[in-house]
């Protein structure tokens, strides 16, 4: 048998030829102790393992890499692991958000150079997820995406908590002075008790169930605990199912379509979801050609109720959404609003997978009929202080705060916020609005989650919990307020957050879908030819690729020269021909 006896594979490319360049590279394969008869015709299968000691998150990963090649040993592939960086939000700093381009690259660059049939994405930490995706996408080698689970809840004080929602609260409440040092010293010993991402709603799980409604995981996989031996039977699967995606198709551009959006998004809305989710849906739109806008997003989120109860926008955790029947579930009660036609990567439509799903409790999911919320988790809002949109999770958000007017009290950026938001004399009132600027995909730079503006500590000793807060900034998809959003364009660019002053009048209506700074033109204009210049935060590597090439808030954050173009099918293949000599010792 010749050392890839079928041909119409990609790895074939390099291991079948019969010369020097097959040559170099067979043996570089053998030299890993792996047999030539290993390649003789086989799949070969990459498994794409965002594993670091940095991300507890991802911590569990060699687990899943392993039961992944056991599932494509079985189907008779061969499977060979290769790293890429990891992000982590706890830990990476200003913000993990700077570096999901250049993991999406990294992702990219590997799965396109190296002889691989189809990839097993594995990813679980909320920044790695679409970076996977948006590097796959890119690709177009046939991908299955295998997501890391959420981890168990905490207890504290006898309750079951989240990692994040409750976090902030009780952060709140310490400094209130409602709490001791010592109570949240007890709160931080057991916080993460386990491997996985975030136990609730958050950008993690959030990602995570938009791939289930993507198609591009195994049905009924989204949810599964990150400590439960069901997560690594569902790696087994995905391993096998690889191979299949290998010889069969299909392939991401056949999967990842405008009715895959679609559905996506009216999962997000559904649940309740993550706010950075629009970033991503956004950047892998512009991935695949598929023109996607915030419009969209609201257009969905007006007609699909929220009908799942998961915090921040509910009470439970991701744990009891697995076991009142996961995503899947959630997708059956959602069928009629569901392009149920729509490719997966099983090679079947998304409406064959949800036959005989679970039927609602009630009290996680509940029906179309009898909603938690008449419409969805996210609203879009437009105007003169945010001329191209910005967004707010509604559902986590007081009702009464959607509809406001109040004046605005301005921090420069986040360190100036964080010298005066518990001073006793800063001059603000539970009505005002905390605006915080600079903190967008080029000001902060890489956009973090500073968007949950916390209250100050005066007006949460006065009982206060919520307040409108504006920025360009993004949230954490575990926290929960009255936060504006993604606001684009952001100051750094010259976008109207910029030219906000204290006291300036500014109105917030959800409903009519408005958020405007009142304030004069005339006076607006002044105020531009007062702006000061400004430096950029780095000269000098990936910082200033970013700077250069990323795109605003409504545009994905994604870098520029990373979207799809029409002719773009010739540029999927390795960079140079694979005839000739190829190798290099």
């Amino acid at each position: 048998m010749s050392a890839n006896g079928n041909s119409q594979l990609r790895s074939a490319r390099w291991f079948a030829p019969r010369d020097l360049t097959g040559f170099v590279h067979r043996t570089a394969i053998q030299a890993e102790g792996i047999s030539q008869y290993a390649l003789s015709g086989r799949p070969v299968i990459g498994i794409c393992n965002s594993w670091s000691e940095l991300v507890n998150c991802n911590i569990h990963f060699r687990g899943l890499a392993e039961a992944v090649k056991r599932g494509v040993l079985q189907a008779g592939g061969l499977p060979l692991e290769f790293p890429t960086i990891s992000l982590g939000e706890s830990l990476m700093k200003p913000s993990a958000m700077l570096y999901r381009n250049l993991m999406a690259m990294d992702v990219e660059e590997s799965i396109r150079s190296y002889p691989l049939d189809a990839v097993v994405l594995i990813g679980g930490c909320d920044k790695t997820v679409p970076a996977q995706l948006l590097g796959a996408a890119s690709a177009d080698v046939p991908a299955i995406m295998l997501t890391g689970g959420p981890q168990q809840p905490s207890f504290f004080r006898g309750q079951e908590r989240g990692v994040g929602t409750d976090t902030w609260r009780y952060a709140d409440d310490l400094r209130a002075g409602r709490i001791s040092q010592e109570d949240f010293d007890d709160l931080e010993a057991g916080h993460k008790p386990s491997a996985g991402h975030c136990s609730e709603m958050g950008t993690a799980s959030t990602m995570t169930s938009l791939v289930e409604a993507l198609g591009m995981c195994l049905p009924g996989t989204a949810s599964i605990p990150a400590v439960d031996a069901r997560r690594a039977q569902a790696a087994e699967a995905t391993g096998r199912r690889a191979v299949q995606l290998a010889l069969h198709g299909p392939r991401p551009s056949e999967i990842l379509n405008a009715e895959a959006l679609d559905n996506a998004i009216t999962l997000l809305m559904a649940i309740g979801g993550s706010t950075n989710a629009v970033l991503h849906l956004l950047a892998l739109a512009g991935r695949v050609g598929v023109d996607l806008t915030l419009r969209r997003f609201h257009e969905l989120s007006e007609r699909t109720p929220r009908i799942v109860n998961v915090r921040p926008s509910g009470e439970h955790l991701v744990q009891q959404l697995f076991q009142a029947g996961g995503i899947r579930a959630v997708l059956a009660q959602l069928k009629p609003l569901l392009h149920g036609d729509a490719l997966t990567v099983t090679g079947r439509p998304l409406a064959d997978a949800l036959a005989n799903a679970r039927e609602p409790d009630g009290d996680v999911i509940s029906t179309l009929a009898e909603p938690f919320d008449a419409a969805g988790g996210i609203a879009v809002v437009q105007g003169t202080l945010a001329p191209n949109g910005a967004v707010i999770k509604r559902s986590a958000a007081s009702p009464e705060l959607l509809q406001h007017r109040g004046k605005a009290v301005v921090f420069e950026d986040i360190y100036d916020m964080g010298a005066r938001i518990d001073d006793p004399n800063l001059e603000v009132t539970a009505d005002s609005v905390l605006v915080l600027r600079n903190s967008g995909p080029v000001g902060a730079p890489g956009m973090p989650e500073w968007g949950m503006l916390p209250i100050p500590a005066k007006l949460l000793k006065a009982g206060v919990r919520d307040m409108v807060r504006i920025s360009d900034a993004r949230m954490s998809g575990t926290a929960f307020g009255t936060a504006v959003l993604h606001v684009a364009p952001e100051a750094a660019v010259g976008g109207p957050l910029g030219l906000v002053r204290d006291g300036d009048p500014i109105l917030l209506d959800v409903g009519a879908q408005r958020l405007d700074l009142e304030v004069s033109d005339e006076e607006l204009e002044r105020r531009v030819a007062e702006l000061p210049a400004r430096e950029p935060k780095y000269r000098r590597g990936y910082g200033r690729l970013f700077l250069d090439n990323v795109l605003q808030a409504d545009e994905g954050c994604d870098f520029d020269f990373l979207r799809w173009l029409p002719d773009e099918e010739s540029q999927r293949e390795p960079y140079g021909l694979l005839s000739g000599w190829q190798g290099g010792w």
